[in-house]
């Protein structure tokens, strides 16, 4: 008798090579989605496809950029299959150095144009909004309505944002120099940097911690996910999002997104995944889920509390642009933000 499929979850920190870990699997999945909410999902397509499958998660502190790291240093001998990241400039970034293999999902047909690669190398879903958090107990929400509320002088000590060096905190300040242009974009990056010096904008290492904060009543505002919102708004915290700038550039939405790596081992299997991870089944479970991920389609349901991308001025964004320019940014990030 066949023996049931298992899905393999292992740290990046305590299994470096795949060959020392027993019997080769069918499937290799990178993944930088959180694994309390990917790992359930990762193990029902194990079930339903009868294949044994790899993942391996990133760690919070590297998010996404760690896993990116591994699919370059793997280069033409990758050892992963499918790169399910919880953003897509990086993963765009990867199509244009031609690391991902062109897939043309039968699933991703009905997907919104702005969340599919034109040569499709990767396609968009299950979003993020990159929102204000405010403690309704020491901000009025009403009076932040902009990126430049969170700069304002009357706020001095008060705001909070992750370091812009990984995830959706690094890809939200990139995105703004195509959004804003070079000028306006470096006048907001190295404002908040000075801010930083003074102690006048907090800085931490991750959106959760900013929601956890915020929501706990230590900062007023701060830069965070909606997922991290819901968490906080799940926790009993008085906060309310703000979806900023609906007379300015909008908000950023960023999907998660899916792709096959160029000489991909496991190539009939990959497409299985990614045509299962696609459906619109996957966005509603994960938009009902705890954390809370918006469907980029109108059709799929969400709940009654989650505000859906007609409600906001989304943040017009080229993503294949965006993923050309990361590398570029994240060096002048680091150059700025790490002491």
């Amino acid at each position: 008798m066949k023996a049931a499929p298992t899905l393999r979850v292992l740290s990046l920190l305590l299994c470096g090579l795949l060959a020392g870990c027993g019997k080769q699997p069918d499937l290799v999945v990178y993944c930088s989605l959180d694994q309390e909410f990917a790992e359930p999902l990762i193990q029902r397509f194990a079930k339903e496809s009868g294949l044994d499958v790899h993942v391996e998660f990133d760690v919070e502190a590297a998010k996404t950029v760690g896993l990116v790291a591994r699919i370059r240093e793997e280069g033409s001998n990758p050892r992963c299959d499918v790169f399910w990241n919880n953003e897509v400039a990086h993963t765009a970034a990867l199509g244009g150095d031609g690391l991902l293999e062109p897939y043309d999902s039968p699933s991703a047909q009905d997907l919104p144009p702005l969340f599919r690669d034109p040569d499709r190398c990767w396609n968009g879903f299950a979003a993020r909004a990159h929102i204000l958090i405010v403690n309704t107990k020491l901000a009025d929400p009403a009076t932040i309505t902009s990126m430049w509320d969170f700069v304002d002088p009357k706020w001095s000590g008060k705001v909070i944002m992750a370091k812009p060096l990984t995830g959706t905190t690094l890809t939200h300040m990139a995105a703004l120099y195509l959004a804003l242009g070079e000028a306006k974009a470096d006048e907001y990056v190295t404002r908040i940097h000075e801010l930083s010096k003074t102690g006048a904008v907090d800085l931490t290492n991750g959106n959760a911690a900013v929601a956890r904060l915020v929501g706990d009543g230590k900062l007023a505002v701060g830069w965070t996910d909606t997922d991290d919102f819901a968490v906080a708004l799940e926790r009993g915290a008085p906060v309310v999002a703000v979806y900023p700038d609906k007379e300015g550039c909008g908000t950023l939405l960023l999907p998660n997104s899916v792709a096959i790596l160029k000489g991909a081992p496991h190539l009939p299997a990959a497409k299985r995944f990614v045509d299962w991870v696609l459906r619109p089944e996957i966005e509603k479970e994960l938009a009902f889920s705890r954390s809370a991920q918006i469907p980029v389609r109108d059709s799929v349901p969400r709940p009654d509390s989650m505000v859906s991308p007609g409600a906001f001025k989304p943040m017009t964004v080229d993503f294949k642009k965006l993923g050309a320019e990361i590398e570029k940014r994240a060096d002048v990030l680091k150059q700025l933000f790490v002491d």
